[in-house]
């Protein structure tokens, strides 16, 4: 056991762990080199995520999007395949495709008109002469397609590594949960038009640590808290214990989940009396179609629990009264870019989508209740740690010694934590 621990301490030498501590460097928050080895070890190796199949509804649809450092087009060819391909020319490097979205058979570079079909596959004609009759032959004029692509459950995912490990292996336990958030709905989900874009000057494993964080909420969020005490006309307990349901799980590979009761209305589907009569009667008929088409069980799991996921690195699933997709990415040790999405069930009640973006709005949006005190709290952080040669260690230890850690203590971040040290330690 002694020799077990000491070598899990050993890994990137950051962090430290025994059978009732928890430590890590405040290093790994402000050193350039510890940022220049995550690219290597976490974002050049694992699968990242890359968007949600309703944003690319039919053939031909495309977006563009950055991903772990690179430029991305998603898109589906003719006949509706999905394909992830870098968007950058191979003639000269520009940018091929500038519009975030749209519907189109092919893409064409503006700098000199190389044309590539929805596939990938070079279009453009030359006059004679001015290249081999066989140019292309080894494909180097076609786009590069990114090294693997894989979804589950209308999640689609990238890696830019070549490790055979595959999607659903990585993502290990979190399947289940994923599989839940799309069972929302026999319709299927989707994420609404629009995106939330902004930016930390903090490391991004901070906001990691804050968004499975059940610990700050009171503390951090408690105007908002007394907000929802009003709306829902009692006391707002955020992940409460309530029998195997509650706590903190570690999925597998870096995943993690807090879950419990939720304490706020669910458009899917717990009622609030501040919802009238009339939200109660379509509350009570969501939950029957759950109930009818997934079993009571399951049924209980999806109308009324609560829970923050984090796919690791860098996806964080917000499953509360909105659903919030979040990723974000690392510039600098101390910046960070953010970008959030709404999920919703296809060809939901008008009320109760509005109820969700509300919900999308004013909690995690960024200009809500609770974001602006996150990124208060981050930066703070953040500033903190210029006393790091003096003061330089987090302790993240909360409920080590119970069996079943609940949703307010540190079990997640510390799995996190124990998949980045197992991952740097391969390039110190």
């Amino acid at each position: 056991m002694v020799a077990a621990l000491k070598l899990r301490q050993s890994r990137s030498g950051l962090v430290q762990e025994t059978h009732d501590s928890f430590r890590v460097s405040r290093t790994a928050f402000t050193d350039r080199e510890v940022l220049a080895r995550e690219r290597d070890a976490i974002f050049n190796s694992c699968w990242l995520y890359l968007g949600h199949e309703s944003e690319l509804p039919g053939p031909n649809d495309f977006l563009t999007r950055s991903v772990g450092g690179r430029e991305i087009i998603f898109n589906r060819d003719r006949e509706g395949k999905f394909h992830a391909f870098f968007n950058t020319c191979p003639h000269r490097g520009s940018i091929v495709e500038r519009q975030p979205r749209g519907n189109s058979l092919g893409f064409k570079c503006f700098y000199h008109g190389w044309a590539f079909n929805n596939n990938g596959q070079f279009a453009t004609r030359f006059q004679p002469g001015q290249y081999p009759a066989d140019f292309n032959k080894d494909g180097c004029a076609n786009l590069t397609a990114v090294p693997r692509l894989a979804g589950y459950a209308g999640f689609w995912f990238l890696n830019y590594g070549d490790l055979e490990e595959t999607l659903e292996d990585y993502l290990g336990d979190a399947k289940d949960y994923l599989d839940l958030i799309s069972q929302h709905s026999a319709n299927g989900m989707e994420i609404v038009e629009g995106v939330q874009e902004y930016s930390i000057r903090a490391n991004w494993k901070l906001l990691v640590e804050n968004s499975i964080d059940g610990y700050h909420a009171h503390e951090t969020h408690s105007t908002y808290l007394e907000y929802l005490t009003d709306a829902i006309g009692g006391p707002a307990t955020l992940f409460p214990p309530k029998g195997n349901i509650s706590g903190a799980f570690d999925l597998g590979h870096g995943h993690a989940v807090i879950q419990g009761p939720a304490p706020w209305g669910r458009p899917v589907a717990q009622w609030i009396p501040a919802w009238g009569e009339k939200g109660k009667a379509d509350i009570e008929a969501i939950r029957a179609e759950l109930e009818e088409r997934l079993g009571p069980e399951r049924a209980s799991q999806i109308a009324t629990g609560n829970r923050n996921m984090l796919i690791f690195p860098n996806l964080v699933i917000n499953d509360i009264m909105a659903i919030t997709v979040r990723t974000f990415y690392p510039l600098e040790p101390d910046y960070m870019t953010v970008s959030s999405w709404a999920l919703a069930p296809k060809g939901e009640a008008r009320d109760f989508r509005k109820r969700r973006l509300d919900n999308f709005l004013e909690f995690l949006g960024p200009g809500g209740f609770a974001t602006p005190d996150d990124v208060e709290a981050l930066e703070g952080c953040q500033r903190g740690y210029r006393n790091a040669r003096e003061a330089g260690w987090n302790d993240i230890s909360r409920g080590m010694l119970k069996d079943q850690p609940l949703g307010d203590d540190e079990e997640q971040m510390r799995v996190f934590w124990r998949e980045w040290d197992r991952r740097l330690a391969v390039t110190k």
